[in-house]
């Protein structure tokens, strides 16, 4: 079994009761951040973006949102 870096909660807080609420990981949060500059960087040599026809074209971009995500956890720990 592989162990992914989540880099913990990236926004914890408390609620009023005094529960620990974690949210979505940092990693998660650094793939969103990492998705919004793949997305802007689109069309690009005339490739419409989202192509509704390719839907490889989502899961490419996701994954390289988490390669991105990755690197920037591993980033931290140096």
């Amino acid at each position: 079994m592989s162990f992914t870096n989540t880099g913990g909660p990236a926004f914890p807080t408390t609620n009023h009761h005094g529960h620990k609420l974690e949210g979505m990981t940092l990693r998660d949060y650094f793939a969103a951040k990492a998705m919004q500059g793949l997305c802007a960087g689109f069309p690009v040599n005339d490739i419409e973006w989202p192509d509704s026809s390719c839907p490889e074209h989502y899961d490419v971009a996701a994954s390289h949102a988490y390669l991105m995500a990755d690197a920037m956890l591993k980033a931290r720990d140096a």
